[in-house]
């Protein structure tokens, strides 16, 4: 099955195309913002490298965040209409658990923490163990604990010392901090933001094993936290008139 993976839900916009043989192409860029006008472009870019047509795709997947706000609703928007157009399922990721995945792609065994940069001084965190690999293979990722959106001082203080490795553009952010917890070690730029290649090899395999996508029309994405607009009307003055 051939797969087209769709990530904009950090500062990171990207797509990939994959299949049962892993990822075939990917491009990627660092979105600042403007992730619907480089979405489109970098989909037909993708798909022109992979030598696929939109009608070959099997499946769409797409990180669903938590993340940036604005670029989650645009890649999630895109991945219905996508799938809702070539008639085909859509399979969800969240944006912590592919950082996690694509660490254990890259080796890593033992405890990850996987940090996502929420803005206005908070981040969303989950954290996994990755069990060991098995050739060019990662090793299993269970997640221990749910994702939970905190401030990054919260964070750190109720981290343990022991070996554990720190992923995400949250992680890369608050570096400074997370690694005085003793054993902690916040991986370099080379895995800032989730793989777009990760999230469509994930639903390939995902699919491979008899898991199933979602109807375009029922997928949503994962906030942790109320919406911008909803936040900054619960933050106006009341005594404020509209208008």
């Amino acid at each position: 099955m051939i797969v087209l993976g769709i990530e904009s839900a950090t500062e990171l916009v990207g797509v990939a195309v994959a299949d049962d043989d892993g990822p075939r192409a990917e491009v990627w860029a660092t979105g600042r913002r403007r992730h619907a006008e480089a979405l489109a472009p970098a989909i037909a870019h993708v798909l022109e490298q992979a030598e696929v047509e939109l009608a070959d795709l099997g499946a769409v997947a797409v990180d669903l965040g938590p993340g940036l706000f604005t670029g989650l609703r645009v890649g999630v928007a895109t991945a219905k209409g996508l799938g809702q157009g070539l008639g085909v399922g859509v399979v969800g990721l969240t944006s912590l658990s592919v950082l996690a995945r694509a660490a254990a792609d890259a080796g890593v065994a033992g405890p990850v923490l996987a940090v996502v940069d929420a803005r206005r001084g908070e981040v969303f965190c989950a954290r996994y163990e990755v069990g060991p690999g098995t050739g060019d293979r990662g090793g299993p990722v269970r997640e221990v604990g749910a994702p939970r959106v905190l401030a990054p001082e919260a964070l750190a203080a109720e981290l343990v010392a022991g070996p554990v490795l720190a992923v995400g553009d949250g992680a890369r952010r608050y570096a400074g901090l997370l690694s005085a917890v003793p054993g902690l070690r916040v991986t370099g730029t080379s895995s800032v933001g989730p793989p777009p290649a990760t999230v469509a090899a994930v639903a390939v395999e995902h699919l491979g094993i008899g898991g199933a996508a979602t109807a375009p029309g029922d997928v949503r994405p994962v906030y942790l936290r109320e919406v911008d607009a909803r936040i900054n009307w619960s933050q106006r003055d009341p005594a404020r008139p509209a208008g």
